[in-house]
This record gives structure tokens, C-alpha cells and sequence, in this order.
């Protein structure tokens, strides 16, 4: 094992992933973590005795993990089972009755769209879905798999070929305009305008190219065998495997630098851990706390205009009846727009918002018992945590409103007592720096791809991962981070020891090290 010493400050998704590679790669590495259990966003919650899901649900773009285990020599059994859903998610509008399924089959969809709209809805579908791939295509490798896109580095790797397809394509208007000039149905537009949500953005802001999550939800989405929670507390064993430690139970309440570098962590109010380098999976808004006079050198907090959305949810156990629920479900009212007029421009509840309801005992093929199912129930909110308390009646208000909404689409739904319901207010507590934005920065324009800061920061041996920095927000793109900021650091002290004192397992080269994931 290396003398270097690496911390990395939280369990989330991308400080594990960041953890497992250079631990494998022979370094000493350290893991602290504020909670009693690995995941950030991914943990769990315990309701009326059973564990539910209450932070990201939907799994997809398995490739990331698949590549990581292969690169690490890992065992795919290593990670929990992967069950793929024929149904991606049942989508109910409340004005009119209607429902429409998006099917992993895309000519499924397409056919269903046909019944449930028009054959010709159905043909725009299809080009759409053909576009989404080719703007994925054009993208992957200039953002998701980069280690940090810049603008004439982007323009360079698109080539004229990939900027002309962008252009012709619309990817850089706004997301809701170039729907709906490739839908006459104005559910459609709805339905495909949440991809902005995605990213906490609304789709009248949010740029064009995210009609790629079409895509990436076409290449599959799975249910996680033990939830997503369990991918994290495997993730956690393969870290712990691979010789590094985790400290549950452990907060890290400064970060210490001498002569421009990292040297060490403060833990809780006395503690000192010495350390060669650093990796803070936490959101980057939250780091010039833990800087004091060196926070100048990092990025700013994100101003509260843009920030990305926040949410109220509800976990619960509870007898739906009469909507027949899959496992990922979305409740539309009328007047999309008015949703994120009151978030973005009023900074209030919305009054005609979208539900998404993750039905957690449920796939394919059902329900598999009549017993009470584990429910998720979302609304988005304005993350304004940090500025005001949320105010009860208000969110009892949404709460009527969501169940109202629901019941208008035929679902009958009555939440139970024990449920746990988290507002703004409670997710800026539990992500510090946020004020309960739960995706970092709002994705508005083409050009918010090349604002999400880097692995890299300007203090030395001081690297990010997460949702809140590139590639940005979701449990892929969180791994996705992780990966960048471990071969950013191992390529930085490969330049650092030229004498190879820092020998990285398998032979890797130093190039490879910086690349492996962006061919």
C-alpha cells in the first residue's frame, strides 16, 4: 500500500466509487461520513418498520457500473441483482383521464402513442426517439465520459459533423420549445418536458439536448434487488474490501491547507487527520465553509435564482386502489408552466404540481401480494430551506392538493399516520450548503454544462465528486464524478512523482489513468 493518504468526505454514490478505485489502486484511503450508513442522497428511510427509498429511484445507464467492476477486476455479483421494467412509467393526466405507458420496446410506445394520441404523434415519436440518440451519440463523449468539458474543447470533439446535428436538431433552444415543435399533442410536450426536472430545471429554461434522457431511458431501466440503498451498502463492502476505512458516524468540520495544499481534516470539534489529498463528495456549495480563509480558492455557493429544484416527499406505507400502479408513475395537472412560474418565479409551493409516485413493491408483473405497499410520493418546490422555514400549513395544503390530483386520475390513496414527509427546509438540513436543491445547479441554457465546476479545484490535493460538479446530477453521473476525481488525482501525483514512488495497480499508465473513461 502507498504512503499517500487520501480522504474522502462522504459516503454518497461518487465518493464511493472514488474510494473503491484508489483503494484498488494501492492508495490509503479514508472515508468519513456525517451518517451511520453509506448512500448521501441514496439512504434510505425506515417507515412503520419497513426500509423505503426516499431519495433517487430510477436506475439507469448501467454501463457506468458495469465498466467500473470490469476496470477494478470486480465481479458484477458484487452489486445487487438488476431487474429490468418493460414499463419505464405510467403517466396519468388529471384534465382528462387519460394514461399513456413508455415502454423499454420503442415501438411499444410508439403504438401506444398512436392509440392514445394519433399515428402521426406516434411518427414524431419515432423521430424523436431517433434524434434523442443521435444528440446522446454526439454528447457522450464530449461531456458525460470528459473529465470536464470546456467550450472550444467540446466544439473540437463534436467536430463540424456534431455541432451541424446539434444545431439542425434544436438541441440548443430550450427544452419545451423544441418539443413543441415536434409535438402537436400538448400531453406529449408535458410528458417530455419532465426530462428537464431531471436535472431540477424547468423545461422552459433547460436546454434542448437533455431529449437524450429519451434515449437513455430506451437503453433500459432497472429495478434494484434490496432498493437503492443497497447499491450504496455494496458499494460500501467493495470499499472496505479493497483495504480502505470508513468512519460512520463522523463529520468533517474543516479542512486545513499549508502553503497553497491540502494537509488535513478537522473531525467533529478536536480531531486532526493528516492527509496527502482530499475528496469532498458533498455539494460543492457547502465547501467554503470548511475552508476559512482558503474558500476564495473554491467555487461560490449557487445563487438562489439558480439553484435547482428541491421537493416535498412522502414515504409511506400505505392500500392504493383503483389506479393500476407500476413502479414508476407521473401525475399531471393542467397549465404545466404555472408549476414552475410558482417554484422559480414565486418561490411557493406549486398549485397545479406534478406528482411522480415510486411504487417500490412493484414490476412487471404486479404487485406480488395484497399487503400494504411502500410508496414515494414527490412535488416540486423551490429550494429556499435556508431563507424560510417551511410552513406547515402550506405543505398540508400541497399534501391535499398532491392526494386531490391523484384521486382526480382514479387512484384512491390515503397516506398513514407514520409516514415521513420532508420538506426544503428539511433537505437543507440534511445537505448543508444547498438550501434544499437537490441537484446542485439548475441546468439553464446550453452553455450550464460548462458551469458545473471540475474534478480539479484551485487549492492543491483538493479534488470534487458528486452530483453538484460535472457530469451533474443522478446515481450514474454521481459515479461518473467519482471516477473523474480518482483518475484526476492519480494522473496529479503520477506528474507529482516522476520517479514512480506512486505505482497505480495493473500497470496502468498515467494517460490511461486520465482516459480510461473517456474514449
Amino acid at each position: 500500500m502507498s504512503d499517500t493518504h487520501v480522504a474522502v468526505i462522504g459516503a454518497g454514490v461518487g465518493g464511493l466509487v472514488t474510494a473503491l478505485i484508489l483503494a484498488s489502486r494501492g492508495l490509503r484511503v479514508t472515508v468519513v461520513e456525517t451518517g451511520e450508513r453509506p448512500g448521501g442522497k441514496l439512504r434510505p428511510v425506515r417507515v412503520d418498520g419497513h426500509t423505503i427509498d426516499a431519495g433517487p429511484t430510477v436506475f439507469t445507464m448501467r454501463w457506468v457500473f458495469d465498466d467500473l467492476m470490469e476496470e477494478l477486476g470486480l465481479p458484477s455479483d458484487a452489486l445487487p441483482q438488476l431487474q429490468p421494467l418493460s414499463v419505464l412509467a405510467r403517466h396519468a393526466w388529471a384534465y382528462d383521464g387519460s394514461q399513456l405507458d413508455l415502454h423499454a420496446d420503442r415501438q411499444r410506445t410508439a403504438d401506444a402513442i398512436a392509440a392514445f394520441s394519433s399515428p402521426a404523434e406516434a411518427r414524431r415519436f419515432l423521430a424523436f426517439s431517433t434524434e434523442a440518440a443521435r444528440v446522446y451519440r454526439a454528447l457522450e463523449g464530449p461531456h458525460i465520459r470528459s473529465t470536464r468539458p470546456g467550450v472550444g474543447r467540446m466544439v473540437a470533439d463534436l467536430g463540424v459533423r456534431g455541432l451541424t446535428v446539434l444545431t439542425r436538431l434544436g438541441a440548443f433552444a430550450s427544452l419545451a420549445g423544441n418539443l413543441s415543435r415536434r409535438f402537436g399533442d400538448p400531453r406529449l410536450q408535458q410528458l417530455f418536458a419532465r426530462y428537464a426536472t431531471y436535472c431540477g430545471s424547468s423545461p422552459w429554461t433547460a436546454p434542448a439536448t437533455l431529449m437524450l434522457v429519451s434515449h437513455v431511458e430506451q437503453q433500459g431501466v432497472w429495478a434494484v434487488q434490496g432498493g437503492m440503498g443497497a447499491l450504496a451498502e455494496s458499494l460500501a463492502a467493495l470499499v472496505q474490501k479493497a483495504g480502505a476505512t470508513i468512519r460512520y458516524g463522523t463529520a468533517c468540520t474543516g479542512v486545513e491547507t499549508a502553503d497553497g495544499r491540502v494537509s488535513a481534516l478537522i473531525l467533529g470539534q478536536h480531531e486532526r487527520l493528516p492527509v496527502d489529498a482530499a475528496v469532498f463528495n458533498g455539494d460543492c456549495a457547502a465547501l467554503p465553509a470548511l475552508l476559512g480563509s482558503a474558500s476564495a480558492t473554491v467555487p461560490r455557493p449557487i445563487p438562489v435564482r439558480s439553484r435547482s429544484l428541491s421537493a416535498v416527499t412522502w414515504a409511506t406505507v400505505a392500500r392504493p386502489e383503483g389506479f393500476p400502479l407500476v413502479r414508476h408513475n407521473v401525475f399531471f395537472d393542467s397549465d404545466y408552466g404555472s408549476e414552475f412560474d410558482d417554484i422559480f418565479q414565486r418561490r411557493s409551493l406549486p398549485g397545479r404540481g406534478t406528482v411522480y409516485v415510486c411504487a417500490q413493491d412493484r414490476h412487471d408483473a404486479g404487485l406480488p401480494t395484497g399487503s400494504p405497499e411502500r410508496l414515494l410520493l414527490l412535488m416540486n418546490a423551490p429550494a429556499d430551506g435556508d431563507r424560510r422555514q417551511s410552513d406547515e400549513a402550506e405543505v398540508d395544503a400541497c399534501e391535499t392538493r398532491c392526494l386531490q390530483l391523484m384521486r382526480r386520475c382514479g387512484l384512491q390513496l390515503s397516506l398513514s399516520r407514520a409516514r415521513l414527509r420532508r420538506t426544503p427546509t428539511d433537505f437543507g438540513r440534511l445537505y448543508p450548503g444547498t438550501g434544499g436543491a437537490l441537484y446542485g445547479e439548475a441546468s439553464n441554457g446550453w452553455m450550464a454544462v460548462f458551469r458545473r465546476p471540475g474534478a480539479s479545484t484551485a487549492v492543491k490535493g483538493l479534488y470534487l465528486a458528486g452530483g453538484s460538479v460535472h457530469p451533474g446530477p443522478g446515481v450514474p453521473m454521481a459515479a461518473m464524478s467519482g471516477r473523474i476525481a480518482a483518475a484526476t488525482l492519480m494522473a496529479d501525483l503520477a506528474s507529482m512523482r516522476r520517479s514512480h514512488l506512486v505505482r497505480i495497480a495493473g500497470g496502468m499508465s498515467t494517460r490511461s489513468a486520465t482516459t480510461a473513461f473517456t474514449r
